[in-house]
């Protein structure tokens, strides 16, 4: 620094009290437009803040070497952020108290008689400083706030998992979970799983906005290969909410069946994720688990479904893939249609005749009559197993 700069700033280090007070006063009278926000912080708090931002203030203009632990700037940006105080009143003390310490060192320059071209090199000298201690809280301030942002994503997770994992059924932590993530404790609720795409997102776009929009509260959390949503319907109709999310859909998602409250999210999650198992993997679309409850009774006993499939159709899995194909086309068909041969032919683009004839072939390579309710149903699941597991099973 300059030698006269140091001269003003050492002569006024002895006042830093009473342009600690005049910064104090200066913060909530220099603007009455301006809107001051320390109400987080104690007063005594305010006031040592000032008092060490002046005095580094001062002390740096003096030409004294600054260690780690002189670092008010830094000091002040952290504590000032984790209290909740924003940025631009920071800035706006700091700029007052650089006005404050400008107007002692040229008070101080009267004194002392100072030549007034020297004053401009003191300027430059001490807004330097002032421009150095801003950068310096400012980078402290959102280093800070960045950190508390990932400490609350983090316990925000947290807390996520803990519903998922059925830990609301503990009346403490459904309390506090329901206060911090802002969703009601009892009422009606979907879980909501979309899988993983490849292009790094996830099958669902836009739900948030479009919940929003319904005055639906939800919660999104990004777990290893799926998005998962708890939506809090209480009053409002689950079929809406379906509606609305389905056009959204852009690959697998699923939706549990309603479940009570926030102790019953867990079992909500386990009964989206096996609705979201019936899909099969690559068709698009928001299903249900109570579209798909025989499909899910499948997908939650898959040896057995491999053991049906194998004891229903086995047979006719061994003919060549043109053959098996066109065979259990014709089955799928005909059971769609209500064992209509005449309605499954105007289906298939075929004579009623070529229907029956290969009705009959899938019987005789099963060794079973295909007609009856118990058939019709064994056969239906067999077929669906076959859809779930894929044709080469």
């Amino acid at each position: 620094m300059e030698q006269t700069t140091r001269s003003l700033a050492q002569t006024r280090l002895a006042d830093v009290p009473a342009l600690t007070e005049r910064l104090l006063a200066a913060i909530f009278t220099d603007d009455p437009d301006w809107t001051t926000d320390y109400s987080p912080v104690p007063p005594d708090d305010l006031r040592d803040g000032c008092r060490r931002y002046l005095g580094q203030v001062l002390r740096v203009l003096c030409g004294e070497d600054e260690t780690p632990e002189d670092d008010v700037a830094t000091a002040i940006g952290r504590d000032r952020a984790e209290q909740g105080v924003p940025l631009a009143v920071m800035l706006r003390t700091f700029r007052l108290g650089g006005r404050i310490v400008w107007e002692a060192l040229v008070e101080q320059a009267q004194i002392d008689g100072a030549a007034p071209e020297v004053m401009l090199r003191v300027a430059t000298s001490m807004w330097t400083v002032i421009d150095e201690l801003s950068s310096r809280l400012s980078t402290s301030y959102r280093q800070t706030e960045l950190e508390r942002l990932r400490s609350d994503e983090q316990r925000r997770h947290a807390l996520v998992e803990g519903l998922l994992n059925g830990r609301a059924q503990d009346a403490g932590f459904a309390q506090r979970t329901a206060k911090e993530l802002d969703l009601p404790i009892g009422g009606r609720y979907l879980v909501i799983v979309a899988e993983a795409s490849a292009d790094g997102g996830f099958a669902l776009k836009g739900q948030q906005q479009t919940l929003d929009a319904l005055h639906l509260r939800s919660v999104w959390q990004v777990r290893a290969d799926t998005l998962v949503g708890l939506v809090a319907l209480e009053r409002r109709d689950e079929a809406l909410a379906l509606e609305k999310l389905r056009p959204l859909a852009t690959g697998r998602v699923a939706a549990s069946p309603a479940v009570v409250g926030l102790a019953e999210l867990g079992t909500g999650h386990q009964l989206a994720l096996t609705a979201l198992g019936t899909a099969p993997h690559g068709e698009s679309g928001l299903i249900s688990l109570a579209e798909r409850f025989p499909e899910a009774l499948l997908v939650q006993a898959p040896d057995l479904a491999r053991r049906l499939v194998d004891s229903q159709l086995g047979p006719v899995l061994e003919l060549p893939e043109r053959e098996r194909d066109m065979l259990l086309g014709t089955l799928a068909c005909w059971l769609e249609q209500e064992c209509s041969a005449a309605n499954a032919a105007i289906r298939l683009h075929c004579h009623r005749n070529t229907v029956l004839n290969r009705l009959q072939r899938i019987s005789t390579l099963i060794g079973r009559s295909l007609n009856g309710h118990r058939a019709h149903l064994t056969l239906s699941l067999a077929l669906s197993a076959l859809a779930l597991s894929g044709p080469e099973e």
